[in-house]
Order: C-alpha cells, then structure tokens, then sequence
C-alpha cells in the first residue's frame, strides 16, 4: 500500500514561493549584469557602434532627470548618474578581472593535475611537488607579483608578439604570478581528491593489464578531479577577489581602475560600494558556473542531489 504523501502548509507554500521569487530576481540581475558587460565590451571592441567609446551605454543625465522626478528616489539621482558615468571605465577594468582570473585559473589547473599526482604517487617527484606547494602557499601572493614584477622584471621579456594584446605588459606577469600561486592551491585540492579515491581501485587496474600512469589516468583522476569541484570552486572564488592584487604592480584591472577615480573625485565610499558589488556579481556567476559543472560530471547514483 503506497504511503501518502503528506498535503504541503500555507507557510511551506509561500516559502517555496518566496524561494521562486528570489531566484527570479538573482537571475534577472545577472542577466541585466552580463548584458551590460557584453554590450560594453562589444561597444568598444567595435569602435563604438552604439555608443562613442568611453561614454556610458544610458545617458547619465537621462537617469538622474529619471530618477529625480520619482517620488522617494530624486535623492539619489546624483548618485546613480554619477555611477552611471564610471560603467565604461568599470567595464573596462572588469575584462581584465575576468580574464586574468580564467587564464589563471585554467593554466594552474594544467599544473596543478601533475603536481597532485606526483605528490601522491612520486617518490622524489613527491617532494618537489611538497617544495613547489609549501613555498608557494606559505609566502604572500603580493611579495610573490613584487618579486617577479620589480625583483624579475619579467614585463621586460614578454615577447614582441605578445606585447600589444593587454594594455601594458605587466598584465602578463600578474597572470603568470596567480598562476603559479594557484597552481599550488589547486594542487593541494586535487590531491586531497586523489586520496579519498579507494586504493584498491589501482590495485583493480593493475590487475585487468594497466600500466600505475594509465590506471591513475583513466581510473583514479576522472573520480578524484569530481571530488575536487567544490574546493576547486573555492580556488575561483578567490582567484576572482584575489586579482585586486594585481593592482598593487599597476594592472589597470577593477580594483585599480575604481581606486583611481576615488582618488580623483574623492568619493571613496559610492565607488567602493560599487566596486564589491560587481566582484559579488563575478563570484556568484563563478559559483552558479562551478554548480551546473559539477551536476554535468556527477556519476548517477553517488552522492545526493544538490538542492537547486
């Protein structure tokens, strides 16, 4: 006799709703984010088709007489427009963000695969692996970007081919600092998902005829990289926060960009506000990212089903 099901209370239905509600809205202001970005982006990529280059995509003035004309908000009016008048420099220094975070990240992740590995299964490989992570995680990411930017000097050997894709060629060193950095952090997160993997299963693999590499390649990784999303996801979080740093040898990312024209108009607070609102925007796109990844790649049947 099947059981029956037990009939939902008003409050579990407007909380279920409200949850309804809240997501909408979430996924309405990430649209609208994105939609801004891409279409700054774009603008300026194509010469200003829409709007000249460095001028706000919605006319400043245009809010404010707006919003100064609605009861309730006409206090704010000066604000929003003057925020409206950071958007394209905003923009600009948001597409650094993003890219160096995704570059970073990505190249870390090719290092960091072999160091987990050879952290786990190498003999000597092992404690150059244990020297690269502890050395790199036990020192402050800023000393590591001033040792390769003013000790190094690497802007200085960046390639002629490579010279004019970013603004300046200290971009490339900031993206090969959180590179090297993350790498290490990632390393460590692999490696902790390599270990919760049963050995058993490399003692399997060697038995059906694979070689230690191939069983570790096809048997051992392909589990241990999906254990390893949730504290990888962690790693991207921080990378997206952590690239202010760049800042600090002249990357004319987010963080620098806001905190010249703070500097300049003195407005410390409005602009800062601003500024930790558009990383909160990338770090809950990253999270949201990392979630769908982790539902594609979960194995049926293993582990509970994520509450949406």
């Amino acid at each position: 006799m099947a059981s029956a099901t037990r009939p939902t209370t008003v409050r579990e239905r407007v909380a279920d709703s409200d949850r309804s509600v809240g997501r909408l809205l979430l996924v309405a202001a990430g649209a609208l984010f994105w939609s801004w970005l891409v279409v700054s982006w774009g603008n300026r990529w194509l010469g200003g088709v829409l709007v000249p280059v460095g001028d706000p995509l919605v006319s400043a003035a245009a809010v404010e007489s707006t919003l100064a004309a609605l009861p309730g908000l006409a206090a704010y009016a000066a604000d929003a427009a003057f925020v409206v008048e950071l958007t394209p420099e905003l923009a600009r220094g948001t597409w650094l963000t993003v890219v160096i975070t995704a570059v970073s990240l990505v190249l870390g992740f090719f290092m960091a695969v072999p160091l987990a590995v050879t952290r786990v299964y190498g003999r000597f490989s092992a404690w150059v692996s244990l020297a690269y992570t502890e050395l790199l995680r036990g020192t402050p990411l800023l000393a590591q970007l001033f040792v390769l930017y003013y000790g190094l000097n690497l802007a200085s050997y960046v390639p002629a081919a490579l010279s004019g894709v970013f603004p300046r060629n200290v971009v490339w060193v900031a993206i090969v600092g959180f590179t090297l950095n993350g790498a290490a952090y990632q390393a460590e997160y692999i490696r902790g998902a390599i270990e919760s993997v049963d050995e058993g299963q490399i003692t399997a693999g060697r038995a059906i005829g694979l070689s230690k590499l191939e069983t570790i390649s096809y048997v051992v990784l392909p589990q241990g990289l999906r254990y390893a999303i949730p504290s990888w996801t962690n790693e991207f979080v921080y990378l997206i926060k952590y690239s202010s740093l760049a800042a600090f040898i002249t990357v004319p990312e987010l963080y620098y960009r806001a905190d010249r024209i703070a500097a300049e108009t003195f407005r410390y607070t409005l602009i800062f506000v601003v500024t930790g609102v558009t990383y909160l925007a990338l770090v809950l796109t990253a999270s949201k990212l990392m979630g769908r990844v982790e539902d594609a790649v979960a194995i049926p049947g293993l582990g509970a089903d994520r509450e949406e």
